[in-house]
């Protein structure tokens, strides 16, 4: 487990005794909780998660920079070209071979770039889907967390319940054995 991760732990535990702790509204199930301090929490989660996201996003912009960069590689090699078949249009095996050689170079700048758009792609995808599965687990730990405080504060209401109940029936019974 990574430093963020730990941090990421320690933010939702932290919400979780927040939420312990919290004042219980008698016969809801609910409590209150501050609402400033739980968003800065989450607010303190989402800060600890950016910067897988932030790697996703270099990854992507990189991806743009290297094609632009290969974009203006074949521009560049596309007008010499030209130039140099200009120059060159009375020596006609000149030209061929120019023509076969910014083929070439334009073929290899379109499977580089190709090579680098599908790796910046499964990168992505990667640091996104491990992101996703991240706070998937995490919301479903925050859950069962909750699910488990909630029937435990349920719990206890039906026993507080039951037993002002049977105050009340003791109640009844003993006004109806009065004379």
């Amino acid at each position: 487990m990574d430093k963020q991760e730990a941090e990421v732990i320690e933010y939702l535990e932290y919400l979780q005794d927040t939420i312990d702790r919290a004042p219980k509204v008698p016969m809801s199930g609910k409590v209150m909780v501050d609402k400033k301090e739980c968003v800065e929490i989450i607010d303190d989660v989402i800060n600890c998660l950016p910067d897988q996201v932030k790697k996703a996003k270099w990854v992507m912009s990189e991806r743009e920079r290297i094609l632009a960069e290969a974009k203006r590689e074949y521009d560049s090699v596309k007008e010499e070209t030209m130039l140099l078949m200009r120059q060159n249009i009375e020596n006609h095996d000149i030209v061929k071979e120019a023509k076969i050689r910014a083929q070439e170079i334009l073929a290899t700048a379109k499977r580089e770039a190709k090579n680098l758009r599908v790796s910046a792609r499964d990168y992505a995808d990667e640091i996104l889907t491990d992101l996703d599965k991240e706070m998937e687990k995490k919301k479903m730990e925050l859950i069962k967390s909750l699910q488990v405080s909630f029937e435990d504060t349920a719990k206890e209401i039906d026993e507080n319940l039951t037993k002002a109940c049977s105050i009340v029936k003791e109640n009844i019974k003993e006004l109806r054995t009065m004379d």
